[in-house]
């Protein structure tokens, strides 16, 4: 595979440059064209910035906490000054705490590890996976998809209220969708559990790239995110908040750095002195340039302004559904409703199409990128559908006749890197395809759909 790139010179019109942004990818119909990447709620590319900064800093990386070199140095005092640039694009209180993980799947499940015995978890069943399934040690109460912010707080606050015994709670909510994009109501979420006495958990994969966040102005307990949605994939993610229960638990992995003090006993075993402060649950050598490019793309997009990037978002959300809209064929998945606030996450089915189908030519004709399935959110995108529980959702799923229920869906989702060309690309090829059917036949190869040559 050969990779190639638009003329250095190229200009593209985004409040914060993106790699990738120039490359180049073959069409079916044959040329090239430059790829127009929407599909940022999967993992959103990297910003300019950040690679710039992770690339500046390279030639200096050393170990860290471990080290008394220069380099080894400098590293400890970069993780450590980006865990502050986290807490403070965070909101965080005085006394929070910012543990470093692999990812918002493993926030959550490092969480679920520190739950206090005999703690009650409520989730909604509109949940991505990541925050549907860590709780497996945990008794679970899976709530069912409400259909307005209010119903959200109202189906919540009966659930705690009935729970039985009334100890320790925990509520996993998302503060905005991976499917619709439409923005929860965390604050009146987190009103209704503590008034309840429970505590609650955002996870912000999906609303930390879009909008600002403050921890203690939403008065939720953690937050947890990811770097990789975050123009930041690096592999590294974010659990911020309340240190008790963190700091009470067993670490979530045994090994350096975890330890203050370890000594052998006269019988022979071990004794632990485990740290009380975050790094009790950083074992191991932590990943410092993912660390480091969360830090740069939280300052990145904190000098940019969100004010600045929520309006144009909005501006390109307005003209995706606007778009959609004008196709009959098309139908939008909504929880809230039209009007329901939303980032630029947009989920949609067309009839008479599999959808796997229409994102290969989308891929195939148009040099689009966007996601088909169920999103890893499979009990919400089956309850949108309306589908059959056991429907697989694949790539091979058979072809939806006009006016049937499609098994999967087609996701379109984009952010502060999209140029406006890319969107409008979009729309053009969905209304393109609706009306004149694809190009190229399709067919399915390891569990993808690509063009039949």
């Amino acid at each position: 595979m050969s990779v190639s790139t638009a003329a250095a010179d190229q200009t593209v019109c985004t409040p914060l440059p993106v790699l990738g942004r120039d490359v180049l990818v073959p069409l079916v119909t044959g040329g090239e064209v430059a790829y127009a990447a929407l599909d940022y709620a999967a993992s959103a590319p990297a910003l300019q910035r950040v690679w710039d900064d992770v690339a500046a800093y390279a030639p200096y990386y050393g170990s860290v906490h471990r080290g008394a070199g220069y380099l080894s140095q400098l590293s400890t005092d970069l993780f450590e000054n980006s865990r502050a640039t986290v807490a403070e694009f965070l909101g965080c209180r005085d006394d929070d705490q910012v543990v470093f993980t692999r990812s918002t799947t493993d926030s959550l499940n490092l969480l679920a590890a520190a739950l206090p015995a005999d703690c009650q978890v409520f989730v909604f069943e509109t949940e991505h996976h990541a925050s549907l399934l860590p709780w497996r040690d945990a008794r679970v109460n899976f709530l069912n998809a409400p259909r307005t912010p209010a119903q959200a707080v109202e189906t919540l606050e009966r659930a705690l209220a009935a729970r039985d015994p009334y100890g320790p709670a925990l509520v996993c909510v998302t503060g905005a969708s991976n499917v619709t994009g439409e923005l929860w109501p965390v604050r009146e979420l987190a009103a209704a559990a503590h008034a309840h006495g429970a505590r609650i958990v955002l996870d912000a994969a999906q609303l930390a790239p879009h909008h600002p966040l403050d921890i203690a102005e939403l008065d939720v307990d953690w937050v947890a995110f990811s770097g990789h949605k975050l123009y930041a994939p690096f592999g590294s993610g974010v659990l911020a908040g309340r240190a008790d229960w963190l700091r009470s638990a067993e670490p979530y992995l045994a090994g350096g750095g975890a330890s203050r003090k370890v000594s052998r006993r006269g019988d022979g075993g071990v004794d632990v002195e485990w740290h009380t402060t975050a790094a009790r649950h950083e074992a191991g050598s932590p990943n410092v340039i993912g660390v480091y490019a969360i830090a740069s793309a939280c300052k990145a997009l904190t000098e940019a302004g969100f004010d600045s990037l929520v309006e144009r978002e909005q501006r390109l959300v307005a003209k995706v559904r606007e778009g959609l809209a004008e196709v009959d064929a098309v139908r939008v998945l909504s929880l809230f409703g039209d009007d329901a606030p939303r980032v630029g996450v947009i989920s949609f089915v067309v009839d008479g199409w599999n959808s796997s189908h229409f994102a290969a030519a989308l891929s195939a004709e148009y040099g689009i990128g966007v996601r088909d399935g169920l999103f890893c959110a499979h009990p919400l995108v089956r309850t949108l559908l309306a589908s059959d529980p056991q429907d697989p959702g694949e790539c091979g799923a058979p072809e939806a006749e006009p006016g049937e229920r499609s098994l999967n869906a087609i996701r379109v989702s984009f952010g502060a890197g999209t140029p406006d060309e890319h969107v409008e690309r979009f729309v053009g090829a969905v209304k393109e395809l609706v009306k004149d059917g694809a190009k190229w036949n399709y067919r399915t190869e390891e569990g993808r759909c690509v063009p039949a040559v």
